[in-house]
């Protein structure tokens, strides 16, 4: 009697040559169909029959003949073969879809005004790019999207990467205090101090935005809690116009309102708000195709750079915007 735990290791392609042999009436033929010497098919089946307990074959001058136990285990074999066909079929179809389409994370200042730039020089990389989808959130949900693998790339302002995360530095970034022209801190005269700067009503961005938590890291537990809490920097902006709150935001977004005159950047002191923004990605990835030449692009390098040594490091025509 066969033991209840008896579970061999079953070689799936000498369950396809058992198919095969009862299909073409003898060994050759079968290993001929799989592109094998005939000893090569034939030690295989000889394996299979052992790991079963079973004679499958009657090995004959002119060809082979399945016994009652080899018909029934053929029959059933045609269906682990099909089976496995089937996940081979579909296993390509994604890999095939995945390699068609990219879907990035970026935060929120990232987004405005970096990833465009890099969008635009990844499409000028060749023709027929594959699609890319840019979700723009805050930095912590970007770290979940990719813990989740919503996307396959991460674009960060956090000043800490999570440990379990890879990440590789893209770009260097500064917070700057502003107020509005009518702002009583716009006529001052000498800089804004680490503790003036923590008791300042400001328009802040939610938690869990880089922005919030390079300044929260910066300024120390003394930071009191915002004025107002806004979920972008364009109504942070627009808060700020209006005259009452400063706010803390990255020079990428205000350069422009700076140089028209529309918001007056205030001088600060005992305090570095300078941060580095990060591509994120998962531990593993191995880089194939266009979040590759994106990182590539991203880090300042060429389009189409080859892998790093392992294979792990990175190496595209539409655009979506995926919020």
């Amino acid at each position: 009697m066969m033991r209840e735990d008896f579970r061999p290791e079953i070689d799936l392609g000498a369950l396809r040559l058992l198919v095969l042999v009862a299909d073409r009436g003898s060994i050759s033929a079968a290993a001929r169909a799989e592109r094998i010497s005939q000893p090569a098919a034939s030690r295989r089946i000889k394996v299979l029959e052992g790991q079963l307990r079973l004679e499958l074959l009657d090995r004959l001058s002119h060809g082979a003949k399945l016994t009652v136990h080899g018909r029934m285990v053929t029959d059933w074999s045609r269906g682990v073969v099909d089976a496995a066909d089937a996940l081979l079929v579909g296993a390509r179809a994604l890999t095939a879809h995945a390699a068609d389409n990219v879907t990035i994370g970026a935060s929120q200042t990232v987004a405005e005004y970096l990833v465009p730039a890099w969008i635009s020089t990844f499409r000028r990389c060749g023709e027929g790019q594959p699609q890319v989808h840019l979700r723009v959130a805050n930095s912590r949900e970007v770290v979940a999207a990719l813990r989740a693998r919503e996307i396959d790339l991460g674009f960060i302002e956090s000043p800490t990467v999570p440990s379990d995360l890879r990440s590789r530095q893209v770009a260097q970034d500064r917070l700057v205090l502003v107020v509005a022209p009518s702002h009583r801190l716009a006529r001052r005269r000498r800089p804004v101090s680490r503790q003036e700067l923590a008791t300042l009503p400001l328009a802040s961005r939610e938690g869990g935005s880089g922005t919030r938590e390079t300044l929260q890291q910066a300024v120390g537990e003394s930071l009191v809690e915002p004025a107002i809490e806004l979920y972008s920097n364009t109504a942070v902006k627009v808060t700020v116009s209006a005259g009452e709150c400063a706010a803390v935001l990255s020079e990428l977004t205000v350069r422009q309102e700076l140089h028209d005159g529309r918001l007056v950047e205030v001088p600060l002191a005992e305090i570095d708000l300078t941060r580095v923004l990060h591509a994120v990605w998962r531990r593993g990835t191995r880089w194939r195709g266009p979040a590759g030449d994106i990182l590539a692009i991203a880090t300042r390098t060429i389009c189409r750079t080859p892998p790093g040594p392992g294979g792990n490091e990175p190496s595209g025509s539409g655009y979506s915007l995926v919020r």
